[in-house]
């Protein structure tokens, strides 16, 4: 029985994440990462969670395949590749209570971004995202995802709708095959991973169709401000917990 609820919980929590990340654009994996940690346990729960976003990334690569940015994606995937695959191996060996913490700070920092909304006066070069995909990489390999921190590049750039979606998807793809190559070499991603991000991953597919009409029924203020509260809850639980 006991099996059955946490199941339950998890599959409305990736339906929940994969509706905010239709709202919003990111933020879903921050949402599903701390059912995943409560779950499983952070050294599982990070593989598990790259592997379903992996499915619901492509996905969204395949809806916007005529509109993505070859040129960005090229430069990020440069820089990206070889961090994350450092981070992988960092990730098999950091210390549980330090990557708790981490990611503690990340889930406040998500709430933050989405308030500050920097903006660039001006455009920056396309080599520039040889850098970007670097650090989001690393960061990305230790703590499960880093959309709210890539967003503000890829739409400063000027990508936008379908070339935004589709570009910064297909660039978190190419990110987290790598991820999962390190994961799996440094004997962090289990079979029984596999299946559960695999589990999962339809179900955030499902949930970004069904974003609009949650939001056509409830007010989107009120919708965000609870999926915040969430995330602060969660940060400052790892924070103290750690």
């Amino acid at each position: 029985m006991a099996e059955t609820f946490r199941w339950l919980a998890l599959l409305l929590a990736a339906l929940l994440a994969s509706t905010l990340a239709a709202v919003t654009g990111f933020g879903g994996a921050a949402v599903l990462l701390p059912f995943l940690v409560a779950a499983f346990g952070m050294r599982d729960a990070i593989p598990i969670l790259t592997v379903a976003q992996l499915i619901g990334n492509g996905s969204r690569v395949w809806f916007n395949r005529g509109e993505l940015n070859w040129k960005v994606v090229a430069w990020f995937a440069l820089g990206g590749v070889p961090l994350a695959l450092v981070g992988g191996y960092l990730f098999a060996v950091a210390p549980l209570h330090a990557l708790t913490r981490m990611l503690g700070a990340f889930l406040l920092l998500v709430v933050v971004l989405r308030h500050a909304k920097p903006h660039w006066n001006k455009p920056f070069p396309t080599p520039v995202f040889a850098g970007i995909g670097a650090g989001a990489s690393l960061l990305s390999a230790l703590l499960g995802s880093v959309g709210p921190l890539m967003a503000p590049f890829f739409l400063a750039y000027g990508l936008v709708k379908g070339a935004y979606i589709g570009t910064e998807a297909l660039s978190t793809v190419v990110m987290h095959v790598t991820k999962l190559i390190a994961y799996r070499q440094a004997a962090v991603l289990t079979g029984p991973d596999v299946l559960i991000g695999l589990a999962l991953g339809p179900v955030m597919v499902s949930g970004s169709f069904l974003g609009k009409r949650v939001l056509d029924r409830l007010p989107e203020r009120v919708f965000i401000l609870m999926i915040e509260f969430v995330l602060l809850a969660s940060g400052i639980l790892f924070l103290i917990r750690g």
